[in-house]
């Protein structure tokens, strides 16, 4: 058996039929569209510049999130510095992150990580499959790869996995409601 075909075809697979379509159309408002009081999302920063809500420790219980805070999240935490840190020069740096302040700008920052991604496992071997993920990942550092792997086919539609998005569709914000707090 092939391993690193098996799970580029469920982590693509994933990607292409659960996540992906769903946004399809995404439109600026729904993109940052906050649906209660207090959502992290992706603020002007001035100088056309953008910015994306957070604090650390992050808040218990974290607040929910908007559209294009949690593409930024995964554009950047999930799939930018882990292709970065395990195929690249490890240089990513959410500190100097372009925030996209646009639905288009947000899912082609979103589909070119996940691009850098998707591309860095189709070059593992088994080997390459069974080392561990190392220091970057902290303390599954131990882990074998794969397990990265398959945690990120698992996590590939986190909006809707924690409640943020319901199955189907993207929410819309409804008629004549304001966009935003």
């Amino acid at each position: 058996m092939n391993w690193t075909h098996e799970l580029i075809e469920q982590l693509d697979w994933h990607w292409r039929q659960q996540l992906r379509p769903r946004l399809d159309g995404l439109t600026d408002d729904e993109y940052h569209w906050e649906p209660v009081a207090g959502c992290w999302g992706i603020r002007p920063a001035g100088g056309g510049t953008f910015t994306g809500d957070y604090t650390s420790p992050e808040p218990v219980p974290p607040p929910f999130t908007t559209i294009a805070w949690r593409l930024g999240h995964i554009a950047t935490s999930i799939l930018g510095m882990r292709a970065a840190n395990h195929f690249g020069n490890g240089s990513f740096d959410t500190r100097s992150v372009r925030w996209p302040g646009t639905a288009a700008e947000g899912l082609a920052f979103v589909d070119a990580t996940y691009d850098d991604w998707i591309t860095g496992v189709r070059g593992l071997d088994d080997d390459g499959l069974a080392r561990p993920c190392g220091p970057a990942e902290g303390p599954f550092a131990d882990y074998p790869f794969a397990a990265l792997v398959g945690a990120h086919q698992s996590r590939g539609d986190p909006p809707r996995r924690r409640g943020r998005l319901p199955a189907g569709p993207v929410p819309r914000p409804p008629t004549g409601e304001s966009v935003g707090t």
